[in-house]
């Protein structure tokens, strides 16, 4: 089992190793305050999967406001088997708000997890950044920001930098007054620096 420390403890020690990268970095935690990341462990990968997926593209609320019409249908469970929601006939998906390209996905996910190619908890927990991300990606609407969601949300890791996301590239032009944001290639490059604390660089670049 691979396991992050997330204790407030190591918090404080990635804030004080990243402010030391240099006087950027150090006002900005300064400005900000300490890191106040908050997993959600117990999600089975299935389950932060369809959840990433609703959030892509989308602003927050939106997002929540569809997965709030998706478990208003099974007010019995917190969320939907795969069994369930694969008996979800198409039309009262897309009621949901779910697109049609989304929502091949998210049916594509249910029955992945059916056939054993999504991993349980148990076995996500025990497996590589790198050996999860190759694993999933080869479904069908999943890229690698989505499986990075589940990796620093549910699992916990403490090492994740999802170079493809805006927010995190726009950060980190914000943080250094650049004209333009990094691409994903060179973000990954300049984040090489801040291992093994990239999931709480990224938390404090999504505050700039």
């Amino acid at each position: 089992m691979i396991l992050a420390d997330l204790t407030p403890e190591a918090y404080c020690e990635a804030s004080a190793y990243l402010a030391g990268m240099d006087p950027d970095w150090a006002r900005h935690i300064a400005a900000v305050g300490p890191c106040l990341h908050q997993a959600t462990p117990g999600r089975e990968p299935y389950e932060a999967l369809v959840r990433a997926i609703a959030y892509q593209q989308l602003h927050a609320r939106a997002a929540e406001a569809i997965l709030g019409r998706l478990l208003a249908l099974f007010p019995e469970c917190s969320f939907p088997a795969p069994q369930q929601l694969l008996g979800v006939p198409p039309e009262t998906m897309r009621a949901c708000g779910f697109s049609a390209s989304k929502l091949a996905t998210v049916q594509g996910i249910a029955q992945a997890t059916l056939d054993g190619k999504v991993p349980c908890r148990n076995e996500a927990l025990a497996m590589s950044d790198e050996s999860l991300i190759e694993r999933l990606v080869a479904l069908r609407g999943v890229g690698r920001w989505t499986v990075e969601m589940l990796l620093i949300y549910s699992l916990e890791r403490s090492d994740i930098l999802p170079v493809d996301d805006f927010g995190v590239r726009e950060g980190y032009r914000r943080l250094k007054g650049m004209d333009k944001a990094p691409t994903p290639a060179k973000m990954r490059a300049i984040g090489g620096a801040w291992s093994p604390y990239r999931t709480i660089a990224a938390w404090y670049l999504w505050r700039a």
